[in-house]
C-alpha cells in the first residue's frame, strides 16, 4: 500500500510539476560539465614559456609516458612565403642515420607540397626523406653538366630552372623560350641509377632551393631496388599495350628509361594546352577529359540565338540586328510560294478583328512581339513584358554587334580518353595542313598517367609504330558544333526548371537553408550570364569588391574572357502561351 503511494504521488508531480523534466536536466547538465571539465584538462597542462609580445610562441607540456617535459617551438616550422622551413633545414643537415622517425616522418609531411614527390608510394617517400640534403643554388648556377656523370637527383622546392643543350646553360638566357622547370619537378633520375652520362645542362634561372640525394647514400639505403619496383610496373605496363607487342624486351627497357609516372587526383588539371607541350602521355590508370575553351562571340548560332532572346527586351525587331529576314517574313515567303491565289493570313486578322471588338479593344493597337503580344489579349490577367530599347554597351564582332556583358566564353566537354590511350602524339604524324592546332585541355577524373618528351620517343619508334600511329586520326568536332551543343543543353535547362515550377506546387514552407558565409569565393550567379538584366540599371558598388566574382581564363595570344557554364534569358511564360489552346483555329 505504501509502495503504491509512493508510486501515485511520483505520476502526479510529473504531469503538475515536471519535477521528472527538472531531474532529467540536472542530470544532462552534469554529464556535460564533467565532458568540458576532462576535455579542458588537457589543455591547462600546457604552458606558454615566451613573452606574450613574441609573435611565435613556445609551448611546453608535461608528458605522462615519457614523464619528462616536451616543448614545441613554432618558429622552428615557419619559414618565408615559399621557402623551405629552418626546422626542416636542420634536419637534412644531420647524417642519415642521426635522424629519428619523427623527424623523417616531418621532413615527409613538408615535402607533399612537391608534386613529383607525392608520385612515389610512400615506403619510398620515407626513404627519400631519410637521405635528402638541402642545397640552395643563385642565378646562372649550372646543377648539372652535359657529358658528366650522375651522382645525385634533384626535387626543386623554390625557383625556376632551364635546360638546355650546350655544356655552360647560356643558351638559356637569349632563349626567349627556354624548356623550365619549377617548383615540384625533379630531374637526373635516370642517370643516378643506372650511371649514365648527362644528356643535357641544368642551369638557374633564379635562386632556387634543391633537395638533393645523393648517389652513395641512394644504394646505401637500397632505393635503388623501390625505384626498381616503379620501373618494372611501367615495363609490364608498355609489354600489355598491342603498340609495342613486338618490340624486344631490351628496346622496351629503353622507352621505360624515357617515362615517369606522374598522378592526378579527381578535378586536377592534368595540362592546359597538350597539343602544344613538348610531352606524350600514356594513361595508366583511371581516365580523363579533353576540354575546350570556346569563344560564344565568334559563334554566329551563339549571336543569333542572343538576339532572338534580346527581342523580347528591345523595341526594334529582330531584322535589325540580324542581317537576315525574320521568321513572320520567312513564313509569309512560304504562303505566297505555296498558295499564290490565296493569303490566309486574312482569316487571322478576321479572327483577332472578332476577339479585339468582343473586349471593346481597337485594331490601331500596335502589335509588338515584347509588349502587347496575343497571349496578353486572349488572356488579360497575364502581366507581359513592357518593350524598351536596350542600352548596354557593345562591341563589334564579325557577325555584328553584340553587347559587350554577353561576350562570354565556356569549357566544354571534347572527348574522354581511357586507360591505355595516348594524349599528344596524333597530331605530329600528320601533314601541317591537316593538323588541328587548337588548344586543349587536359582533366584528370583519378588519373595515373607516363609522361615523356615527344622528341624521345620519336626518335626510339621504328616506321612500323609511326605507320600504326598515323592511323589513328581521332576527329575533335569544330568550336560551332560545340556552341550549338552548349545552347541545345543550356535551351533544354531553362525549358526543365520553368516546367518544374508550373506543374510542382511550391511549398507553403520555405525549406531549411543552411547559412553561408560571406566571405565565400564561389557563387553560383557568377557563373551565370543573366540576359533578363543586361537592361538594367544597377546601384554602383565598390569596384574592389565586385557584387558577384567574375571568374576569367587566359586564352593564347587573346585577352582573357568571362566563363560561365549557363545563361538565362527573357522569354516568355508557358502561362502566357497556354491560352492558344483555349481559341481553337487561332494561329499564333
Amino acid at each position: 500500500m505504501k509502495r503504491y503511494r509512493v508510486t501515485h504521488v511520483w505520476q502526479l508531480l510529473k504531469k503538475e510539476l515536471g519535477l521528472y523534466q527538472l531531474a532529467m536536466d540536472i542530470i544532462v547538465m552534469t554529464r556535460v560539465c564533467k565532458m568540458f571539465r576532462q576535455g579542458l584538462g588537457g589543455f591547462r597542462e600546457y604552458q606558454i614559456i615566451e613573452p606574450v609580445h613574441r609573435e611565435h610562441p613556445i609551448f611546453s607540456f608535461w608528458d605522462k609516458k615519457k614523464q619528462g617535459r616536451i616543448t614545441f617551438d613554432t618558429l622552428d616550422f615557419i619559414a618565408e612565403e615559399g621557402h623551405f622551413p629552418p626546422k626542416a633545414i636542420q634536419i637534412t643537415r644531420k647524417k642519415p642515420s642521426w635522424r629519428t622517425e619523427q623527424e623523417i616522418h616531418s621532413l615527409c609531411n613538408i615535402m607533399q607540397v612537391l608534386a613529383s614527390y607525392r608520385n612515389y608510394e610512400e615506403p619510398l617517400q620515407l626513404l627519400l626523406a631519410k637521405i635528402m640534403r638541402f642545397e640552395r643554388f643563385g642565378r646562372r648556377r649550372v646543377i648539372i653538366k652535359k657529358g658528366q656523370r650522375g651522382n645525385s637527383f634533384y626535387f626543386i622546392y623554390k625557383g625556376t630552372v632551364a635546360v638546355t643543350k650546350d655544356e655552360d646553360g647560356s643558351s638559356a638566357f637569349l632563349d626567349p623560350h627556354p624548356a623550365l622547370m619549377h617548383k615540384g619537378g625533379c630531374f637526373g633520375e635516370m642517370g643516378l641509377l643506372h650511371a649514365s652520362t648527362r644528356r643535357a645542362t641544368v642551369v638557374c634561372m633564379e635562386e632556387t632551393e634543391f633537395l638533393v640525394v645523393d648517389r652513395e647514400d641512394f644504394f646505401a639505403n637500397k632505393l635503388d631496388q623501390e625505384v626498381q619496383k616503379d620501373a618494372q610496373y611501367r615495363f609490364e605496363f608498355f609489354r600489355k599495350m598491342t603498340l609495342f607487342g613486338l618490340w624486344s624486351d631490351e628496346k622496351l627497357w629503353q622507352l621505360v628509361a624515357l617515362g615517369k609516372i606522374e598522378k592526378f587526383s579527381y578535378g586536377q588539371l592534368i595540362s592546359k594546352d597538350f597539343v602544344d607541350s613538348s610531352y606524350i602521355m600514356f594513361i595508366s590508370k583511371g581516365s580523363c577529359e579533353v576540354l575546350r575553351l570556346i569563344d560564344l562571340g565568334n559563334s554566329p548560332s551563339y549571336y543569333k540565338w542572343i538576339w532572338q532572346h534580346l527581342e523580347l527586351i528591345a523595341d526594334k525587331p529582330l531584322k535589325t540586328c540580324l542581317k537576315e529576314s525574320s521568321p513572320m517574313e520567312r513564313f509569309k515567303e512560304f504562303q505566297i510560294k505555296s498558295y499564290p491565289l490565296q493569303d490566309f493570313s486574312a482569316l487571322k486578322l478576321l479572327h483577332l478583328q472578332k476577339a479585339w471588338e468582343q473586349r471593346e479593344t481597337s485594331l490601331s493597337q500596335n502589335v509588338k512581339t515584347s509588349g502587347n503580344s496575343l497571349p496578353k489579349l486572349l488572356g488579360p490577367k497575364i502581366k507581359s513584358r513592357q518593350a524598351h530599347s536596350i542600352k548596354c554597351s557593345m562591341i563589334n564582332t564579325k557577325f555584328g554587334e553584340l553587347p559587350k556583358e554577353a561576350a562570354v566564353g565556356a569549357y566544354m566537354k571534347v572527348h574522354t580518353v581511357e586507360q591505355g590511350e595516348i594524349v599528344g602524339l596524333h597530331q605530329i604524324f600528320l601533314p601541317e595542313n591537316e593538323r588541328d592546332m587548337r588548344p586543349l585541355i587536359l582533366m584528370s577524373l583519378g588519373t595515373e598517367v607516363i609522361r615523356m618528351r615527344k622528341d624521345r620517343f620519336y626518335d626510339l619508334i621504328d616506321d612500323e609504330i609511326r605507320k600504326k600511329l598515323s592511323r589513328v586520326k581521332p576527329e575533335y568536332p569544330s568550336d560551332e558544333d560545340m556552341c550549338q551543343r552548349f545552347l541545345q543543353e543550356n535551351s533544354w535547362n531553362v525549358f526543365r526548371k520553368d516546367l518544374l515550377r508550373l506543374l510542382v506546387e511550391p511549398r507553403q514552407s520555405p525549406p531549411f537553408v543552411p547559412i553561408r558565409s560571406k566571405k565565400g569565393i564561389y557563387d553560383p550567379k557568377s557563373l551565370t550570364l543573366d540576359l533578363c538584366g543586361i537592361n538594367k540599371e544597377t546601384k554602383p558598388h565598390h569596384p574592389t569588391k565586385p557584387r558577384h566574382p567574375v571568374f576569367m581564363a587566359s586564352q593564347k595570344y587573346l585577352p582573357p574572357i568571362r566563363i560561365v557554364e549557363a545563361i538565362t534569358a527573357p522569354r516568355y511564360k508557358i502561362q502566357e502561351l497556354l491560352p492558344q489552346y483555349k481559341n481553337a483555329g487561332v494561329l499564333l
